[in-house]
């Protein structure tokens, strides 16, 4: 039995930075605006009176980790793609799920929580992370630290692995 097999560009954004290294001018100060403004705002909702204080301490961290935690969602959505080879009809079931969520994340439910569970599994490690992070912030106090790591990983999330790279 011959089957053929299909690898669908699923790691959008990595994959866009290794072919169109000019993205990278638009990403990382995009990315960290988002993050210090997220951070800001954050801040702003707690009344914390050393905004600028903190904001010092930890924009750079906040802005690597996020990265990382979105490397590690990608690689969720990546390394499924392995058990396409297993064979049929698990396989194929499979291979189907992932191609739906690579394209069009929204044209099969399967697809849709396969996507999902890759963002979920990112804005995590984006939560613990930054949690980490602010343990050397002495700025803080331990409801502080939740407050702003759960924001930071709700609304910094990688939303955009959601978005269809292909209507049909």
């Amino acid at each position: 039995m011959n089957r053929e097999v299909k690898l669908y560009n699923i790691l959008l954004p990595i994959w866009i930075l290794y072919f169109f290294p000019q993205v990278w001018i638009i990403t990382l100060p995009g990315n960290l605006f988002i993050d210090c403004l997220v951070l800001l705002l954050t801040l702003m909702a707690l009344k914390h009176t050393g905004k600028k204080a903190v904001l010092k301490r930890l924009w750079w961290k906040f802005w690597l980790l996020g990265f990382l935690a979105d490397f590690v969602g990608a690689l969720f959505l990546f390394g499924f793609w392995y058990l396409s080879l297993l064979p049929d009809p698990v396989g194929a079931w499979v291979e189907e799920v992932f191609s739906a969520a690579a394209l069009n994340p929204f044209r099969t439910l399967p697809g849709f929580l396969y996507t999902l569970a890759g963002v979920s599994i990112a804005g995590v490690c984006i939560y613990f992370f930054d949690k980490r992070a602010m343990k050397s912030c002495p700025l803080l106090d331990e409801r502080q630290r939740h407050v702003i790591a759960l924001t930071m990983a709700v609304v910094t999330a990688p939303w955009t692995f959601l978005i269809p790279l292909y209507h049909y």
